[in-house]
């Protein structure tokens, strides 16, 4: 093998790598944002929507679903979870991020898992 080969293929491998680990965060953020949405005393987002895999939901705001298509601008959804009295001064959806119930990170992890619906 030529010097050559060996650093393509060496490149080649590390690109698949950095991939998977790239697959791997993606996929960890939405089982964390999953796991926010569903949490009673954290996200609660159960207790006012129904969302596909969740138990005893509400029934006060939107189904959470196709929301990658009601929502292509994933900013307008992270702004949403972090104060949606901005948009709509009368929702009874509590500011989340102005409020500090979630973090950014959490707000992000949460939209992660809504764009899979």
């Amino acid at each position: 093998m030529t010097a050559l080969s060996r650093t393509s293929v060496l490149f080649l491998l590390l690109t698949i790598a950095a991939g998977l680990a790239s697959l791997a965060r993606a996929q960890s953020a939405v089982d964390e944002g999953r796991k926010l949405a569903f949490d009673r005393s954290k996200g609660n987002c159960l207790t006012c929507h129904v969302i596909k895999g969740g138990d005893l939901p509400g029934t006060i705001g939107p189904e959470l679903k196709d929301m990658t298509a009601r929502y292509p601008d994933r900013n307008e959804l992270v702004a949403i979870i972090f104060d949606e009295t901005k948009r709509n001064p009368q929702t009874v959806m509590p500011p989340f991020g102005r409020n500090r119930i979630l973090t950014d990170q959490e707000i992000s992890a949460i939209v992660d898992f809504l764009q899979t619906l």
